[in-house]
């Protein structure tokens, strides 16, 4: 807990340092400032797994939403099963998020399948790095998985600064049939709509009731002005908290900010928690 909030950062990255393109490096230290992330690593870059739960006790995270990725054209490869010791180390604190990547897995409904059999509580989309549309009818095997599991699919929305990144594929409009067609599933906009598109989502998570936006990645002292035209605590309500570990300059940090926008206490106990209880199986929140 932080100050008194149960904290569920739902947007966490700790890979192994080798499957990972230079850039990625790049971004944690930059993004990272005082945090010190490389304390969970071994001299190997390998995450240790009582390293990384005794930080992110310290910083006060109740739950940790562990992603993924299969983008071998921007950040490599990171399996899933990297993840699986970490989740054993401390099954209260952590689960696992699962990514499938269509130019990769086919078929692609069989993957979703057997990730989300390993424990994942959620299917990570990352159209940006894997340069394909989310609303591609190929993805639609994917969410019809999650449809009938009841799992949230979490699309990055908005763009990335790596390279081999096709920023297009990040427009929220990709996903508006999508969130259409799958009523019963939850879409969680990863970034908000990050750079050109904070409109966009934020219309989106107001008119449908399965839009929610991923707060990772964005300083809370800006969120008012990115999404200035919009009720701002009605707005917040859609709101669910992540970091984008490692590229943040600490969890704690980033809740304390939040609190100092003002808003109603609980409207910031959804943020920091509630929200990502309703959204994620099991959490035990």
């Amino acid at each position: 807990m932080i100050d008194g909030y149960t904290v569920v950062d739902a947007h966490v990255h700790a890979p192994r340092l080798s499957t990972l393109k230079p850039a990625w490096l790049e971004w944690a230290e930059r993004f990272s400032g005082p945090h010190d992330w490389r304390s969970a690593y071994d001299a190997e870059g390998n995450v240790v797994p009582a390293r990384l739960d005794a930080l992110f006790e310290a910083e006060g995270v109740d739950r940790a939403l562990l992603f993924c990725e299969y983008s071998p054209r921007a950040t490599g490869i990171q399996p899933i099963e990297d993840n699986l010791p970490l989740v054993a180390e401390n099954p209260t604190r952590f689960r696992l998020v699962a990514n499938v990547n269509p130019y990769l897995h086919h078929p692609v409904a069989a993957e979703v399948e057997r990730q989300l059999d390993l424990g994942a509580v959620a299917l990570k989309i990352h159209p940006v790095h894997g340069a394909f549309s989310p609303g591609d009818k190929e993805l639609y095997a994917a969410y019809h998985v999650c449809a009938e599991r009841g799992v949230p699919v979490i699309i990055h929305s908005g763009t990335s600064s790596f390279p081999g990144a096709r920023a297009s594929f990040g427009n929220p409009e990709l996903m508006a049939d999508v969130v259409e067609d799958f009523p019963s599933v939850q879409f969680v906009f990863a970034h908000g709509g990050r750079g050109w598109w904070y409109d966009v989502a934020a219309f989106l998570a107001l008119a449908r009731d399965n839009v929610w936006l991923d707060l990772s990645g964005l300083p809370p002292r800006k969120l008012p002005e990115y999404y200035a035209r919009f009720d701002f605590t009605r707005l917040a309500g859609r709101f669910v908290f992540g970091t984008d570990w490692p590229g943040v300059p600490g969890a704690a940090r980033n809740v304390r900010a939040l609190l100092e926008l003002g808003l109603p206490d609980a409207v910031v106990r959804d943020v920091l928690s509630g929200n990502a209880a309703k959204l994620y199986p099991g959490l035990g929140i």
